[in-house]
């Protein structure tokens, strides 16, 4: 496919509706392997098997891994996707089962998916080899009858989190085999542990210990990561010891060309520019037309299906089958992910659009592009997406195309920041309170806690006296033991505040007939009655919210529309944990009470994206307590508020405010690894607690997870970063691409906010 990959760039550069709006265009030449002999200690029959397969030699950072492994060493091997990280453990992890057949080991993978995926190369191997050994996979898909023969017999059981916290910890007495000649523990991905995930992850990893220390067994872990800026600090933070990091990437590269493409301005004084979904559609296309495979990355479902509206329409048109280009994404039913899965690896599928969801190392076969719409948030989520094209040693493309939102402007025309800077450090709080104290129930139910044992570096006495007054533990003999009728990992999600799914139910198929499925946090924006559910390109009015059952009831519907639903937000302060003055503002971190109500939606149309109307919401308000960094401005400042400062700018303290919020948010993810909607922004002209001008930026999960505290940190580099972003902008007032529209933050938004930043920033 190299050649059509060639060509299609020569024409990207000689098109005149898509040249002049190329910011980067990066040639990554092909890099040869860097190789390394087999260990001597490594069984023969796993070497020859590998000679068989036309592996000959080892891969620089796979014997650097293997060596490390070998000298008992908890291992982090960071290198790029398809470099053959899953020999950093299939291989040890084999040798030791084949040398003595009751070692165990647990392979933890972040999603069902990828497990499935791996376990069929490991499958492949254990066939391969003269020896039996044992393998199973233990999730919520597991037949009940083979789970007690998995229990006894599995020498290398592979599961997710989830199931690890739910289905194995707390039965461990019916593990015992297990855990007493548990071995190896093997991380895959450890790099999306980060955030709320990451934080609850640290805790189940602290319980798993603990459980294995009682059964006598001390694990050596084996972790793979993306490329993060902190793979051995984020590393012992999530498994609580100290690791040796492999990085020397000894993996051949094929050569990959990269674009970077900022759709054209259609009204410079607002900052509009073409869609973000018409513009990737539009170039996708032209891939189709070649022929090429490739996949699409969207930051959002509605994104998400709307590329596949829009591509699936673009293949009716040309008399192709529209089933060619698929919709993938979290909410789809397993069945239907695992038939898109099935239709890349087998070519039969020419296009795929997807959430974050396939950025994962899940084989989909031999894709030649990738077009990701809209910055994905990191430079190492960037990198991970683009990928997924080119896994084989041969030429492949990555186009990432820029929306409005600030963040993508940013980088968008700062290739040089794209491709020199080190990845963001990822983040997590494995002490966030209300996490731990779910963590803590847990683990009591799982072994009583000993008086003065400690959970990870946490001294416990406090929380198990408050479990003891509600009556959940009970203290006799020295030790706390779980006394409560509750089940609490059933209480516990590991991926969000909530524990709760809503059903989405196609009224019109039966009441059985479930299409997809929606976290709580979404279903205020998403399923809100009159919403418009897209699924697979179908479109779906929702005609009732069941609030108390989690089910929504749609009904399959031809709309020329989809729905955009508006969230209002409420703050109250309720401490402060640090803060210090500098220059004109203060700034702060602490605690905060955060009410969220979704009041109305828009109908917006289809291509045009026009406003078609307004629909109310009626849903409850939703409360939370997170933790915020908030930046105080000066009463100085507070009293330039309608000032004429210079000819035709007059400071508007509302619009700066506004501005600067919508700034901030988009550029912190620059330094701190999240998603832009992993933290939220208040802006308050007058806050009742502060009784000055003030601006929060708050964890978007209960109890925070770290994200504002490292703002805290880093609020100079951040608040520069913002500076540079606005004055950069070539628009006159203020536009998407900065500082927002201007009928959102008035005509003086944008000079107001950079007032606001010369004082902040000294």
């Amino acid at each position: 496919m190299s050649c059509d990959v060639s060509a299609i760039i020569q024409e990207l550069e000689n098109d005149f509706t898509v040249r002049p709006y190329l910011t980067a265009l990066e040639h990554l030449p092909a890099e040869e392997a860097c190789l390394a002999e087999f260990p001597n200690w490594l069984n023969s029959g796993l070497i020859d098997i590998l000679r068989k397969d036309g592996i000959n030699h080892l891969y620089s950072h796979q014997a650097s891994a293997l060596k490390a492994i070998n000298e008992g060493k908890n291992v982090v091997t960071v290198t790029p996707t398809a470099s053959g990280k899953t020999i950093c453990y299939n291989l040890p992890v084999l040798d030791a089962i084949i040398k003595k057949p009751e070692t165990r080991a647990i392979y933890l993978f972040p999603t069902k998916a990828l497990s499935q995926d791996q376990l069929g190369e490991l499958y492949r191997m254990i066939e391969a080899l003269d020896e039996p050994v044992k393998t199973f996979t233990y999730d919520g898909d597991t037949p009940v009858s083979a789970r007690s023969s998995i229990r006894k017999q599995g020498q290398i059981v592979v599961t997710n989190p989830d199931m690890l916290h739910t289905g194995i910890l707390p039965h461990h007495t019916k593990w015992h085999q297990l855990f007493q000649n548990l071995k190896y523990i093997v991380m895959d991905e450890i790099h999306i542990y980060r955030g709320v995930f990451g934080s609850h992850m640290a805790n189940v990893i602290r319980r798993l210990k603990r459980i294995c220390e009682f059964y006598g067994s001390k694990p050596q872990f084996i972790c793979c990561s993306a490329t993060i800026a902190n793979p051995l600090e984020f590393s012992e933070k999530i498994v609580g010891e100290k690791f040796t990091l492999i990085n020397n990437n000894g993996a051949p590269r094929g050569e990959k060309y990269f674009l970077f493409y900022n759709p054209p301005v259609v009204n410079r004084q607002l900052g509009i520019r073409k869609s973000l979904i018409k513009e990737t559609a539009r170039l996708v296309s032209k891939f189709l037309n070649y022929d090429i495979q490739s996949i699409v990355f969207a930051r959002s479902r509605l994104t998400t299906e709307l590329l596949t509206s829009y591509l699936k329409d673009y293949l009716v048109k040309k008399g192709i089958d529209r089933d060619q280009v698929r919709g993938y994404r979290g909410g789809y039913l397993p069945n239907l992910r695992r038939e898109i899965e099935k239709g890349l690896k087998e070519g039969k599928i020419k296009g795929v659009v997807s959430t974050n969801a396939l950025e994962l190392g899940v084989d989909i076969g031999q894709l030649d592009a990738c077009f990701i719409a809209g910055y994905p948030g990191t430079i190492s989520s960037t990198w991970q997406q683009a990928g997924r094209a080119g896994r084989r040693s041969h030429s492949s493309v990555a186009i990432l195309v820029a929306s409005s939102v600030p963040l993508d402007q940013y980088m968008i025309n700062a290739s040089d920041y794209f491709f020199k800077e080190t990845p963001e450090s990822a983040v997590i709080d494995p002490n966030n309170l209300s996490i731990l104290i779910s963590h803590i129930k847990c683990a009591a139910f799982e072994l009583p806690f000993i008086r003065g044992e400690k959970f990870g570096s946490e001294e416990l006495e406090e929380i198990l006296q408050f479990l003891e007054d509600k009556k959940m533990v009970h203290f006799t003999q020295n030790k706390w033991h779980w006394m409560s009728e509750a089940y609490p990992a059933d209480e516990v999600s590991l991926r969000s505040a909530s524990t709760e799914n809503f059903a989405i139910i196609d009224t019109e198929a039966g009441e059985n007939k479930v299409i997809g499925e929606v976290d709580r946090e979404s279903v205020a924006t998403t399923i809100h009655e009159g919403a418009i559910y897209i699924h697979e390109g179908d479109q779906y009015t929702i005609t009732r919210l069941d609030y108390d059952d989690y089910k929504a009831y749609a009904k399959k519907v031809d709309a020329d529309y989809y729905t955009d639903a508006q969230v209002e937000s409420h703050i109250k302060l309720l401490d402060v944990f640090e803060g210090h003055d500098q220059a004109n503002v203060k700034h702060q971190h602490g605690e905060i009470s955060i009410t969220t109500i979704s009041t109305m939606y828009k109908k917006v149309k289809f291509y045009t994206h026009e406003n078609l109307g307004y629909g109310k919401i009626n849903l409850p308000a939703e409360d939370m307590h997170t933790t915020a960094y908030w930046l105080v401005l000066s009463e100085e400042l507070n009293n330039y508020s309608g000032e004429k400062i210079q000819s035709g700018f007059t400071f508007d303290l509302g619009g700066g405010l506004l501005a600067l919020s919508n700034v901030m948010v988009n550029v912190a993810p620059l330094f701190i690894m999240c998603d832009p909607k992993d933290i939220r922004a208040v802006a308050q002209i007058r806050s009742p607690f502060t009784d000055l001008p003030t601006l929060f930026i708050y964890d978007n999960y209960p109890g925070g997870v770290g994200f504002s505290e490292k703002i805290y940190e880093l609020h100079d580099k951040i608040l520069k970063a913002a500076r540079d972003l606005i004055e950069n902008c070539g628009c006159d007032k203020g536009c998407p691409s900065c500082v927002g529209p201007i009928n959102q933050v008035g005509n003086h938004g944008k000079q107001s906010a950079l007032l606001i930043l010369k004082e902040a920033v000294r």
